[in-house]
């Protein structure tokens, strides 16, 4: 899998939020945004992603808006610092085999989610 495959990114995301559900801290909107430090994607593909995630039950908290202007329809997320990982999403990071696929196939974990070291505490 290439670190910019959706089952990578899913991962990365659902780690990362629940490392700060545990942690009791808010996400970070920097690290969970299109081009952040968790991954390098365009803009279509992460909010794809979101909403998927989103409708799926997966992860909670944050506004998805479809605005009309002049030039079409764009879809606006916000509030991302209160984006959090449901339990269904708890449920499929430790539990789907095509997300542990991904963690297992990456040579180094690290470069996937440097905050892994947190979740086996």
């Amino acid at each position: 899998m290439a670190k910019d495959d959706y089952h990578v990114i899913v991962y990365q995301i659902l780690s990362y939020l629940y490392v700060q559900l545990k942690s009791g801290e808010d996400a970070d909107p920097a690290k969970l945004s299109a081009d952040g430090p968790l991954f390098r994607i365009n803009e279509k593909y992460w909010q794809y992603i979101f909403l998927n995630l989103l409708k799926d039950g997966y992860i909670e908290g944050f506004i998805a808006e479809r605005k009309q202007s002049i030039t079409g329809e764009r879809i606006v997320i916000d509030y991302l610092n209160h984006c959090q990982i449901t339990p269904k999403g708890i449920d499929y990071l430790t539990d789907n085999s095509l997300l542990r696929k991904a963690a297992e196939l990456a040579s180094n974990a690290a470069s996937i989610a440097p905050w892994m070291d947190i979740l086996t505490r």
